[in-house]
C-alpha cells in the first residue's frame, strides 16, 4: 500500500525524534573533559559537532518558515567559501556545554515543530537543490546520525544499527548524482543495484536486479560510506562495477562542497 506524503512525514519525524533522544543521551551527562574530546572530524571536539547541528537545525527552521530570508542568509554563508562551516564552528567555542547542549535541545525542538507543520507538498530550499519536506527532514536525519557517529566514536560508544538507517540508505541512494555532479565529473548512465541487510534480518534494495553494478552489504557500513564516515575499504561491503565503485569513492549524502572523506585504515 502506498504510503501519503503526511503519512510520510509523521514517520520521518518520529525517526528524526528517536535519532535526538539517542544522541541527546550519549551527550547529556558528559563533564567538561568529554565534551572535549577529540572527535574523527579533523579539528572537531563533541561540543563543535554538537554546535554544528544546533546552528543548521537554526537555519533549517528559517528555511521552513522565512524562505526568503534563508536564501539570503545562504547567499551570504556561500559567498565566504569551504571554510565557512569551520568558521561557525570556531564561533560557538566560546559557549560553555551546557550551553551548547541547551542551543541544541532548542534548536532542535523548534525544527521538530517546524516541520511537523509544514505543507508536505511544498518545496523548501537548503544549500543543494530545494528539497520536499520529505527529503529535507530526512536530511536532518542523516546529519544528526553522522554526526552522532563522531560523538560515538569519540566517547567509544558502540551504536546498534537501528531501522532508522532506511531513511540514510534512501537518501544515499538519491544523491549518487550528487556526489559526481559537486566534484565537476560526469554523472555514470548505468544504474547501480544496491542491497542491504537490515538490523530486522530484511534486505532493503535499490535498482533494477540483474545489473552488473551492485552493492551489498550492511546499512550500517553502506551508510558509514555515504556520510564519509568511513572509507569503503574498511567496511565489509561488496562492490561491483566500475560504476559502483565510482560511486563509493565519491558518494556524499550531504549537501554543500566535497566532503574529505576519510582515509583508508582510519576506521570509523
Amino acid at each position: 500500500m502506498a504510503v501519503s506524503k503526511s503519512e510520510l512525514m509523521s514517520e520521518l519525524i518520529a525517526d528524526l525524534r528517536a535519532e535526538t533522544a539517542e544522541l541527546h543521551a550519549m551527550v547529556r551527562a558528559l563533564d567538561l573533559p568529554g565534551w572535549e574530546l577529540p572527535t574523527p572530524a579533523e579539528g572537531w571536539d563533541v561540543r563543535d559537532q554538537i554546535s554544528h547541528l544546533a546552528w543548521f537545525d537554526d537555519a533549517a527552521t528559517s528555511a521552513v518558515t522565512d524562505p526568503e530570508g534563508f536564501r539570503a542568509a545562504r547567499a551570504a554563508l556561500m559567498a565566504r567559501g569551504e571554510a565557512a562551516v569551520d568558521d561557525l564552528t570556531a564561533g560557538a567555542r566560546g559557549l560553555a556545554p551546557p550551553q551548547v547542549l541547551d542551543w541544541f535541545r532548542t534548536a532542535r525542538a523548534r525544527m521538530i515543530e517546524a516541520l511537523a507543520t509544514v505543507d508536505p507538498g511544498s518545496r523548501l530550499p537548503w544549500y543543494g537543490p530545494d528539497m520536499s519536506p520529505a527529503s529535507f527532514t530526512t536530511a536532518r536525519l542523516m546529519e544528526t546520525w553522522a554526526h552522532g557517529q563522531d560523538v560515538a566514536d569519540a566517547l567509544g560508544i558502540t551504536r546498534a544499527p537501528s531501522m532508522r538507517l532506511r531513511h540514510v540508505a534512501t537518501l544515499g541512494v538519491r544523491a549518487l548524482p550528487y556526489g559526481f555532479a559537486v566534484r565537476g565529473l560526469p554523472v555514470p548512465a548505468e544504474p547501480v543495484r544496491v542491497e542491504l541487510a537490515m538490523p530486522d534480518g530484511t534486505w532493503w534494495v535499490s535498482g533494477p536486479a540483474g545489473v552488473p553494478d551492485v552493492v551489498r552489504g550492511s546499512v550500517a557500513d553502506f551508510c558509514l560510506v555515504v556520510t564519509q564516515r568511513c572509507h569503503v575499504a574498511d567496511t565489509s561491503l561488496t562492490v561491483a562495477g566500475g560504476t559502483a565503485r565510482a560511486w563509493m569513492a565519491v558518494a556524499q549524502a550531504f549537501a554543500g562542497p566535497p566532503g574529505k572523506g576519510r582515509a583508508p585504515g582510519a576506521g570509523r
